[in-house]
């Protein structure tokens, strides 16, 4: 398999609000933004692994969102649950660029099959 990026626009960094949510749709995913107090920028998948709640509509605390419907509480940066809820969502690569917003979504591809030699 091999493995490209899309690098995909989403908004302007100054219309994210700091610890306010929001969603992004693309490429058929939900995608959670969030810009941190100190002024990063995080991308996550925008479903809680426990009961699917929003989490763009979850609270931001620090480097972690806490889910809405049953106060789940997931890291920005990796993705995982902590403790003593378990499991984990998938995280974005993000990048800044002239005060745009760009997310990275991977995509798998299958490797072409060699041609038989005779």
């Amino acid at each position: 398999m091999i493995q490209t990026k899309d690098k995909i626009k989403v908004m302007r960094a100054e219309d994210l609000p700091i610890q306010i949510g929001k969603e992004v749709q693309m490429k058929g995913m939900s995608i959670a933004l969030f810009r941190l107090s100190n002024g990063d920028i995080r991308a996550v998948e925008n479903r809680c692994p426990h009961k699917n709640g929003p989490l763009a509509e979850g609270i931001v605390s620090g480097e972690f969102v806490f889910c809405p419907l049953h106060d789940w509480k997931i890291s920005l940066l990796t993705g995982e649950v902590q403790k003593p809820d378990d499991g984990c969502i998938q995280t974005y690569e993000v990048e800044v660029i002239n005060g745009d917003i760009y997310i990275y979504i991977c995509n798998l591809q299958k490797e072409a099959s060699p041609l038989a030699s005779f």
